[in-house]
């Protein structure tokens, strides 16, 4: 063997002993976990909450009588010094509309514009009171801030799928009814559920503020109220599994259907739920003004809003009957 291959025998041979005698010492033991392994949950939306505590705000009072009676049209002048007035001056109706509702208050992707059923009726008084739908302010707002809105005067009117009730009467004014919806459920088509009754101990979702949230938290079958700013959060849900339906209005849950064909309505209507227009409560000439400009409404364009919105959805329907005190 010559001097060199000597030489490299005797270097593999001392790594060979230094190798044995390390692992003599013990197992080096398993390398640290770097990236430890966790359960993830999708995150819920903003301000959501699964079961919270809910007011009965949609209850029956006794003392309210008929809470869609409002006060009598007295037609479209504008007195001087009165609300319709000081609106003139200022030159913009200023309206509360919802941004995420498809059919009834929704934003055009194409266009950046408003559309739907309610933005419809806000255009109507912003004609009445300039000549021009266009001098309109939009507010978009969640349920929740309907009747703050108004209290604190950020805007003249509310146009927000909004129920007239006993409870919000006492808070603020409500115009003559203009739309009547009922409550109702969107589940995905493949869930086989057939209405609210099939979803004891399931999660059912619902706007925070909303007469649909108080209706699924008292739902004789037990479902887990989720509630939310936004129907377009509702819809997020579904779609990821976090809920199991939605439940609210047939008109609101029509328009999610049509976003997505995946979902369907189901189940009878097993609330009534009449819409207002929401206005201050010391507004009382402002009620009087929108009651004559909506009677209007109901014998000249409102069949065409409800023919472009809302009948390729729910079928053909007619303009409710007013009822005035």
């Amino acid at each position: 063997m010559s001097r060199r291959r000597r030489r490299l025998a005797a270097v593999l041979a001392a790594f060979l002993a230094g190798a044995l005698l390390l692992a003599g010492c013990g197992a080096a033991g398993a390398p640290p976990n770097l990236a430890p392994q966790v359960t993830a949950h999708r995150p819920l939306p903003a301000n959501a909450q699964v079961n919270p505590e809910i007011d009965n705000e949609g209850a029956v009072n006794d003392d309210c009588g008929n809470p869609t009676a409002s006060l009598r049209p007295k037609g479209i002048a504008t007195p001087r010094g009165s609300t319709m007035a000081e609106i003139k001056r200022r030159g913009i109706l200023r309206v509360g509309v919802d941004q995420n509702t498809f059919l009834f208050g929704f934003r055009n992707p194409a266009t950046g514009n408003l559309e739907g059923f309610d933005i419809a009726v806000a255009s109507e008084i912003a004609t009445a009171l300039f000549g021009d739908p266009n001098r309109v302010r939009f507010k978009a707002i969640t349920s929740q801030q309907r009747i703050d809105v108004l209290r604190d005067g950020t805007v003249d009117v509310v146009v927000r799928t909004m129920t007239i009730n006993c409870e919000r009467r006492e808070l603020i004014e409500f115009s003559s009814v203009y739309f009547v919806a009922g409550q109702r459920v969107l589940v995905t088509k493949r869930s086989g559920y057939t209405g609210l009754a099939d979803l004891a101990g399931k999660k059912v979702c619902a706007t925070t503020g909303s007469t649909s949230l108080s209706n699924i938290a008292s739902a004789a079958s037990g479902p887990v109220p989720v509630a939310v700013d936004n129907w377009s959060d509702c819809l997020v849900l579904l779609q990821q599994g976090q809920v199991e339906a939605i439940s609210t209005d047939d008109t609101i849950l029509a328009g999610m259907a049509q976003q997505d064909p995946a979902t369907h309505v189901v189940g009878p209507k097993f609330t009534s739920e009449p819409y207002g227009v929401g206005i201050p409560k010391e507004d009382t000439d402002m009620v009087r003004y929108v009651n004559a400009v909506l009677a209007k409404f109901r014998k000249s364009t409102w069949q065409a809003v409800y023919d472009r919105w809302i009948e390729p959805a729910l079928g053909p329907g007619t303009p409710p009957e007013p009822t005035y005190k």
